[in-house]
């Protein structure tokens, strides 16, 4: 490598190769990833202070091996998003000898208005009273009263589950 006559020598290298720097970036990380692909090559190259003999070959060879260090970090990364997003456990953990499943809980929960869940998780699981939880929210005692019992309403409603082919 030679030394640079100053940044103006690494700008005329970025001003002749940079568009087909990114068109063959592209090929390998797309249109989002090759900008920053190309751009860590060319702060690389500032950073090292010294100006590549071949420049054009060295800048190929650099931003070819970027994109693919670029593209194995980012199916590395979606692979633990991925795995993350399929253990993310719901609300309630189930446990054995419950009398209820947490996924159906759950799931008649989320059936509910974001006001009436509210109350419900502030009621039963936090334990405050209807006056704490007025002063929680924010809304009047008997407003909190209302959407309580309409939420329990609802609850037993989704989660009893009488047989309907009992006899009487």
């Amino acid at each position: 490598m030679n030394e640079p006559s100053g940044n103006t020598a690494v700008a005329e290298l970025f001003d002749a190769h940079s568009r087909v720097l990114l068109l063959y970036a592209r090929q390998w990380v797309g249109m989002a990833g090759a900008e920053d692909v190309v751009q860590r090559v060319f702060v690389r190259l500032v950073s090292s202070g010294r100006l590549p003999a071949e420049p054009g070959t060295w800048l190929f060879r650099c931003v070819r091996n970027e994109a693919i260090s670029y593209r194995r970090s980012e199916n590395r990364r979606s692979r633990r998003e991925q795995a993350v997003a399929s253990d993310a456990m719901g609300w309630f953990v189930t446990h054995p000898g419950d009398r209820l499943d947490a996924g159906n809980a759950q799931a008649a929960l989320e059936t509910l208005s974001p006001d009436q869940r509210e109350v419900i998780l502030l009621r039963l699981w936090s334990g405050l009273t209807l006056s704490e939880i007025a002063g929680v929210t924010e809304v009047a005692v008997s407003t909190v009263h209302a959407r309580y019992e309409a939420a329990l309403a609802t609850l037993r409603q989704k989660l009893e589950n009488p047989c309907r082919n009992r006899k009487t």
